[in-house]
C-alpha cells in the first residue's frame, strides 16, 4: 500500500496504523483530494492483515473544520451531474471508512464540524476532549447533511439528530457524550492515553469477532426481535465454527492467552 499522500500521512505502530489528516494550516478541512485519499487508503487497509486498529486523527488545533472553502468554492458552479458525481464520491469516503472490517478510532481535538463532525460519526469509537466543539452546520450554508445522515442516525436518536441538523448549532464536548456521537470525553492532557486504554482494549479482543460484529450490527440495528433472531443464531453458529472461535474459547477455558495477542495478529 502506499504512503505517498498528499492530504494524508500513515503512521505505523505494531498492528496500529493511524491515518492523519494533515494540513493544519486550515483547520484540517478536506476537499475532493482528501476525499478520494481517504477513500483508497480505508478501502486498502481493509484488506491489510497486519492492521488490526485504524486510528484516525488530525495534526492541528482542531480536528477537522469540514469542507475545505476553495473546493466550496469550485464546487459552487457545478452542474446537476457534476454535484451528484461530487456527492457520490463523498459517500463512498464515509462508507468505507464506516465499513471497514477493522475498528476504527477517532481521536478528536477542537472542533469537528461539518463533515468533519460526519468523520466521528462513522468512526466505530470516537474520544475527545471536554473542549472539543461539534456542529452540523450545512442548513446555514442553504444545503443539508444528506450523505452523513445515515451514520449520525446510527449514533444518535433520529429526534435529537433533527434539531441538530434543523439549526445547525454548535455544541459541546458534554452533550456529545450524552447524545452518543461520541464515547468518551477527557482532559486535552489525557487525550492520549484515553486513546491508547482504548487500542488496547481492542487489541486484546479477536480481530474475527470484530470484523463480524461491525457487519452484524446494520442487519439487526432496526429489527424487530422475531426478525433479528435468524441473523443472531447464525451469527454465533458461523463463529464458534471458526478456528479463531474455537482457540479463543480454548484459551479462555485454560487461562491462557488468546491466539492473535501472542501472535500480534
Amino acid at each position: 500500500m502506499s504512503d505517498s499522500y498528499t492530504r494524508l500521512r500513515l503512521e505505523r505502530d505494531g498492528a496500529v496504523t493511524s491515518v492523519i489528516l494533515s494540513r493544519p494550516e486550515i483547520h484540517d478541512a478536506f476537499d475532493d483530494v482528501t476525499i478520494a485519499e481517504l477513500t483508497q487508503v480505508f478501502t486498502q487497509l481493509g484488506d491489510d492483515k497486519q492492521t488490526r486498529v485504524i486510528l484516525l486523527r488530525s495534526t492541528g488545533k482542531h480536528f477537522s473544520a469540514g469542507a475545505d472553502l476553495n473546493w466550496m468554492r469550485r464546487i459552487a458552479d457545478y452542474s446537476e451531474e457534476e454535484n451528484r458525481e461530487d456527492a457520490r464520491t463523498l459517500e463512498r469516503m464515509f462508507r468505507a471508512i464506516a465499513t471497514c472490517p477493522q475498528p476504527v478510532v477517532a481521536r478528536v481535538q477542537g472542533a469537528a464540524l461539518g463533515g468533519g463532525s460526519g468523520l466521528v460519526a462513522t468512526a466505530d469509537i470516537a474520544i475527545a476532549t471536554t473542549r472539543s466543539s461539534f456542529g452540523f452546520t450545512e442548513a446555514r450554508l442553504g444545503i443539508l447533511p444528506a450523505v452523513i445522515s445515515p451514520y449520525v442516525l446510527k449514533k444518535l436518536h433520529w429526534g435529537q439528530a433533527q434539531a441538530l441538523f434543523l439549526t445547525g448549532q454548535r455544541f459541546r464536548a458534554e452533550k456529545a457524550l450524552r447524545i452518543g456521537l461520541v464515547a468518551e470525553i477527557v482532559d486535552e492532557d489525557e487525550l492520549n492515553t484515553a486513546v491508547q486504554r482504548t487500542i488496547d482494549d481492542l487489541l486484546a479482543c479477536s480481530p474475527d469477532s470484530q470484523a463480524r460484529i461491525k457487519a452484524l450490527i446494520p442487519k439487526i440495528a432496526h429489527l424487530e426481535f422475531a426478525a433479528a433472531a435468524a441473523h443472531t443464531v447464525e451469527s454465533i453458529t458461523a463463529a464458534r465454527a471458526t478456528e479463531g472461535g474455537k482457540a479463543g474459547m480454548a484459551a479462555f477455558l485454560n487461562k491462557e492467552k488468546p491466539p492473535w495477542i501472542e501472535s500480534g495478529e
